[in-house]
């Protein structure tokens, strides 16, 4: 998900959350007396058996045996790489616009520019519906499994705005952070959108819930597994670019700096719990390697310092999907349906990464042919 939680560590909500939000009043107290106290020692190998406790964060949201270092330097590996794809958006942008500057230039711009921002809160909701149902157009050139259940799309509830996420998905509903327009960037939204609604969450979870019942799964298959979740919807955001939802290079753009805001997350969620990075210090990578606001990046580290581990799980998740998708397109050629591929990471549900990489090698042994049916069994795609 995007920005840090209220209160406790939960998975997207499920619409009954709509009527019952978290209390603001422990968002408030999170914000104002944990962090703000700027405890010296926040790190979690600070704790008593730290090294051991991180690692354990570790593998219960990335599900990999990965060494807090390991990570750390897939993170900056990974920046360098988006960060020469976001050069060359900054490139088409000036072609388009005739912008002229570097890479934090053009942040500035991005960040004080008013044509980026909604002017009012039916605005942002507005474009936000407007995405989802150019989803809609695309969808079964994609999957060939769509959710019975739809989603509605609502402002987050004033009471908790101030303290949460940007936006939150999960089964029949798709809540949209108007709070504070100037921190809402329309550049990215799309990919917002694509992350949090569908195909993601608000996609994913509900096939989830019927592979569940239709096959006679025990309940606990239900369960929402960080970097399953996650990464099928940051590889969602990363789909909208073959999907044609990017109209714009600022757009291109705010794709590229969620991408970053997630590999950053290796970097700082990292520095922060066992390199001995500084508040401050996370604040300022944030600052200089993404598109965040201000507002945005204050509310992330706090996040991460308060949650050890939790960020690792999108772009670890995600990079476990590309990685099966490369390997499943270089074994099946002409062969690979990209409907069948993504009906066959889907049709499990939320399991462990490495789960999920043995099941794509035996959906390139079958051949790559079989996707799920209405009621969880499998099928041809058509």
């Amino acid at each position: 998900m995007l920005s840090r939680r209220s209160c406790a560590p939960r998975p997207p909500p499920r619409s009954r959350a709509v009527s019952s939000p978290p209390t603001p009043t422990c968002s408030r107290f999170s914000a104002t007396t944990t962090f703000r106290t700027r405890r010296p020692r926040f790190a979690a190998e600070s704790l008593p058996d730290g090294k051991a406790y991180y690692q354990s964060k570790i593998l219960e949201f990335t599900t990999l045996t990965l060494t807090p270092d390991q990570i750390h330097a897939i993170g900056l590996s990974e920046m360098a790489k988006i960060h020469a794809e976001m050069l060359a958006a900054i490139l088409a942008a000036g072609q388009q616009s005739g912008f002229q500057g570097t890479l934090p230039e053009f942040l500035h711009f991005l960040r004080t520019d008013p044509q980026f921002y909604a002017k009012t809160p039916q605005e942002l909701l507005m474009r936000a519906a407007f995405i989802a149902k150019e989803f809609d157009a695309v969808s079964s050139d994609y999957f060939g499994y769509l959710p019975r259940q739809r989603f509605g799309i609502k402002p987050v509830p004033v009471e908790i705005a101030p303290f949460y996420t940007s936006a939150r998905g999960g089964p029949g509903v798709y809540l949209v952070n108007t709070y504070d327009l100037p921190a809402r960037g329309l550049y990215s939204l799309p990919a917002l959108t694509l992350h949090e609604s569908a195909p993601g969450h608000a996609f994913q979870m509900p096939i989830q819930a019927e592979v569940v019942k239709g096959r006679h799964l025990p309940k606990f298959r239900n369960a929402y597994i960080s970097a399953y979740g996650e990464g099928w919807a940051l590889y969602c955001e990363r789909l909208g670019t073959e999907m044609g939802m990017y109209h714009t290079p600022y757009e291109t753009f705010g794709m590229l700096s969620y991408q970053a805001w997630r590999a950053a997350r290796l970097v700082v969620d990292t520095g922060v719990h066992a390199q001995g990075w500084t508040r401050e210090q996370a604040q300022e990578y944030l600052r200089e390697n993404t598109a965040l606001s201000d507002h945005e990046i204050e509310t992330e580290v706090d996040r991460y310092i308060s949650w050890p581990g939790q960020a690792l799980s999108y772009y670890l998740g995600e990079m476990a999907i590309l990685k099966a998708r490369h390997k499943a397109e270089a074994a099946l050629g002409p062969k690979f349906n990209i409907r069948a591929f993504h009906d066959a990471v889907l049709e499990l549900g939320c399991v462990p990464l490495p789960v999920l990489t043995q099941h794509i090698d035996e959906f390139i042994a079958k051949g790559g042919g079989r996707s799920l049916s209405r009621h969880g069994k499998v099928a041809q795609p058509t």
